[in-house]
């Protein structure tokens, strides 16, 4: 379980990178990114019938047995300056510099709602996309997974809402590509599909970003059985 703990940090690592293989505008040719972009099935979006947040376990499982949460394990490799409360798992501050939707710097304390947790493919959009006939294991792996997770400026993040790539692109256009190649891994990862203009804002996105690598790592698709959901 250690070895995946790692492999899933330094997996996601490589999302919060603003390197040239992130940035807009860098030439064409896409990449690993675009290429995982053009093989994801492309379908219509199933009713949100029956979909409630509850659907994917309780909130920040500590689904890697780390015995620290899924928020904490987040906040702790993405901020910087991070300081803590009772032992090294419950951040109490830190900043997150640069936060990679907005680009500026926001520093996170305790108690204030400054930085949320986003997920990259929000649950209700993978609900919408092949989450809502899975078992609860797998709902609740993709809710806790660092590769669909990051620290981000939360008034950036609840103006995404449950947005997709065709509907929400973080402010910050350096970061676009990045941001796209993370939503497409995870959506490759897990087997989600997505809706034809979905596709096609990917496309358009990551046909910018010259040799954009596609991230990988992060959890089992699988919770562990002790892990519920209703």
């Amino acid at each position: 379980m250690a070895v995946v703990v790692i492999f899933a940090v330094a997996g996601c690592k490589d999302m919060q990178g603003k390197g040239s293989s992130g940035a807009q505008g860098a030439g064409g040719g896409g990449g690993a990114a675009l290429t995982a972009a053009e093989s994801l099935t492309v379908k219509g979006r199933a009713p949100k019938t029956g979909y409630s947040r509850e659907r994917f376990g309780s909130a920040w499982a500590d689904t890697d047995s780390n015995s620290c949460d899924t928020r904490d394990d987040i906040l702790k490799r993405d901020l910087k300056e991070v300081k803590f409360t009772d032992g090294d798992c419950k951040v109490s501050y830190g900043v997150l510099d640069p936060d990679p939707y907005s680009g500026k710097e926001i520093t996170y304390r305790r108690g204030r709602s400054l930085v949320d947790i986003d997920h990259l493919v929000a649950l209700s959009d993978a609900w919408q996309t092949g989450a809502k006939y899975w078992d609860a294991g797998k709902r609740i792996a993709l809710a806790n997974d660092p590769l669909n997770l990051l620290a981000v400026d939360a008034s950036a993040n609840r103006g995404k809402g449950d947005g997709d790539t065709a509907t929400w692109l973080p402010p910050d256009k350096s970061y676009r590509c990045t941001y796209v190649a993370a939503q497409v891994a995870v959506k490759k990862k897990y087997g989600l599909w997505v809706t034809a203009a979905e596709k096609a804002a990917m496309k358009k996105v990551l046909t910018t970003c010259a040799g954009q690598t596609l991230p990988s790592g992060g959890n089992p698709t699988k919770a562990p059985s002790r892990f519920k959901a209703r």
